[in-house]
């Protein structure tokens, strides 16, 4: 059974620093087709195997030397651009002054310790973690020069991304990996996995395990989008949440259901049992989320050991899977970037799901073999 423990991963220590890798790059035809799945499918210490076997059929790309790469993704309208690289995750931070990149979530130990297994099995990183932050003017003039070039490759995958992808080299490497070397991003995607790659560096000191993959986006860039991520508390009656925050500051007012999602904000919740709703006022200290004072304050006060919750990206999924007048749906608003920003230069992090950074690159585009270093 996996532990409901939530723990905080140990913290790179600065300077951050992205090293070139030989990247493995599925067909595009492969990349955002479900089958190609199969491939990382278990058992895993065979997956090295079957994509040695992909790469002779022609359905998978092996670089012949190292470099960093300039990756462009549109999805939804989106277009979103990061440099991807090998991240050193060699050294641990000594104080909070010394930390190179900030988790904003806590992490399950259990499901960490699973994924470090699968990447030891395949020595693969199959997919880059996200990595998100406000970088140099500098960095910004050096890409715009590369997007002037062609790409090395450009297709439209089965999922319906569309790809540039470039390979850094030479000049335009050194100068980016000096520029970025003050870099202080956030982890937008991939808390699990970044925990895995500690464990793995931590067992495997001076090998390839000491990088593991990673993706480096400019929020002034291109900015990816931060949606809300809903919550259903199971088994709560709306009057019950009523009670539970009566004796605070906070207050739950009743109303007609445009009325509750038209309040929806940083500071109000739009509640309901799928019968009545009310809108949750918060009274909240300055740079204090919404979700913060959900999860640490009023879910406490229903029972301290919190309620069962369920999690929804969508208010249609939210509103559906609640059971009428035996849940109560929670709506959030949605955090911004600064805001998160915030909490994790103060030694902060937010509860669980708490972001929805998107839109995501489809997986296969960029891979790194640990048999490669």
């Amino acid at each position: 059974m996996e532990s409901r423990e939530v723990v905080v991963p140990p913290y790179l220590a600065t300077p951050f620093r992205l090293e070139p890798f030989r990247a493995l790059m599925l067909a595009p035809y492969r990349v955002g087709d479900p089958g190609s799945a199969r491939a990382f499918a278990r058992p895993y210490r065979e997956v090295a195997r079957r994509l040695r076997r992909w790469e002779v059929a022609g359905r998978l790309r092996r670089e012949a030397e190292p470099a960093l790469h300039l990756h462009e993704y549109t999805a939804g309208g989106l277009t979103v651009r990061g440099i991807v690289g090998a991240l050193d995750i060699s050294r641990r931070a000594a104080d909070l002054t010394g930390r190179a990149v900030y988790p904003h979530e806590g992490v399950y130990p259990d499901r960490a310790s699973d994924l470090a297994d699968r990447m030891l099995e395949m020595r693969l990183n199959p997919a880059p973690i996200l990595l998100v932050h406000r970088g140099p003017e500098e960095v910004r003039n050096i890409i715009g020069s590369v997007l002037e070039t062609a790409p090395d490759r450009r297709f439209t995958d089965r999922a319906q991304q569309r790809h540039r992808v470039w390979p850094l080299r030479g000049s335009d490497l050194e100068t980016l990996r000096a520029l970025l070397a003050d870099s202080r991003p956030l982890i937008a995607d991939g808390h699990h996995r970044y925990a895995a790659y500690l464990r793995l560096q931590e067992a495997h000191p001076g090998t390839a395990w000491d990088l593991g993959l990673a993706m480096l986006i400019d929020q002034t860039d291109t900015p990816l989008f931060l949606g809300a991520i809903h919550r259903v508390l199971g088994g709560v009656a709306l009057a019950e949440l009523g009670d539970a925050v009566a004796a605070g500051p906070h207050v739950l007012e009743k109303s007609s259901r445009k009325a509750a999602l038209d309040s929806l904000g940083p500071d109000a919740l739009a509640v309901t049992d799928g019968r009545t709703w009310a809108t949750l006022w918060l009274s909240l200290a300055p740079n204090r989320s919404a979700v913060e004072e959900l999860h640490d304050v009023v879910l406490p006060a229903l029972n301290p050991s919190g309620p069962a919750v369920a999690y929804h990206h969508s208010v249609e999924d939210a509103l559906r899977l609640a059971r009428r007048g035996r849940d109560t749906t929670v709506l959030m608003p949605a955090i911004d970037f600064d805001q998160v920003a915030h909490v994790v230069a103060h030694d902060r992090l937010l509860p669980e799901k708490a972001t929805s950074f998107q839109p995501k690159p489809s997986g296969g585009v960029l891979m790194r073999s640990l048999d490669d270093g």
